[in-house]
């Protein structure tokens, strides 16, 4: 389970985000939807701490942490977090200089010190998962964006984190590699994985997420079950933005 409380973002003197409270269940995924600079990235980043919240509490799981303007937190504390939580960026963000396999091992060797043998064994049956077992030992730069996506999915879930979190997870791509993307992802979430996204792509929202947050000028506007923000929207700019992504994507 993870739960925001009152999260205040500031970057100088802009506020990003403005006292915004959320809470995801286990098993739950929710997209975080909206327009450009309303604060997606900058949420989803405060949930794993890659951005310090200036104030309010992140749980997740059993860990909790409250900030403090001015208070420095300790980096034991925040690494507690970060194990708890897989990353999936917009750009892949793969090792240039590693193989597929060695790529989802890297954090299984490096940070939890697993021992080879077992995070090849664990790495091979991510790869499986994600349908890339055939690109063991191949190169990033031979790969598909969409395959690459795939891989950076397979590591990200390689320390079976408790949230799986995607940044913008298919922009990158053209609609077809991205539906390679959005099947993953949809399989990840009928086994029950916990997933938070930010996203523009309302195809991968409406397919896979159950729960979605509008967000605008750092605040949240509505939130809601999936079908009924994506049909049937309250607040007439949740109606606004989705027609109009609607229409951008049907061009």
């Amino acid at each position: 389970m993870i739960e925001l409380s009152n999260i205040k973002k500031k970057f100088g003197d802009a506020l990003i985000l403005d006292d915004i409270s959320l809470r995801f269940p286990e098993g739950s995924v929710t997209a975080l939807v909206g327009p450009s600079g309303g604060g997606k990235s900058t949420l989803l980043r405060c949930i794993n701490l890659l951005e310090i919240p200036t104030s309010g509490s992140v749980q997740v799981g059993e860990h909790t942490i409250t900030f403090k303007p001015g208070v420095s937190v300790p980096q034991a504390s925040v690494q507690k977090i970060r194990c708890e939580t897989g990353m999936v960026f917009q750009n892949f963000q793969l090792f240039p200089h590693r193989t597929v396999i060695e790529n989802v091992m890297e954090g299984l060797l490096v940070v939890q010190k697993w021992p080879r043998e077992k995070a090849r064994k664990r790495a091979l049956d991510l790869l499986e998962k994600v349908g890339m077992s055939h690109k063991t030992d191949a190169w990033p730069a031979n790969l598909s964006g969409g395959q690459q996506q795939r891989v950076a999915i397979a590591r990200a879930l390689a320390p079976s984190p408790k949230v799986l979190l995607c940044d913008e997870p298919t922009s990158a791509l053209d609609p077809e590699l991205a539906g390679e993307v959005v099947d993953v992802l949809g399989q990840l979430a009928r086994e029950g994985t916990t997933m938070v996204m930010a996203t523009h792509d309302l195809r991968l929202a409406s397919q896979i997420a159950n729960h979605v947050v509008f967000l605008e000028a750092g605040q949240v506007v509505e939130t809601g079950d999936a079908d009924a923000i994506f049909r049937h929207p309250e607040r007439e700019r949740t109606r606004r933005f989705v027609s109009s992504i609607n229409a951008a994507q049907t061009l």
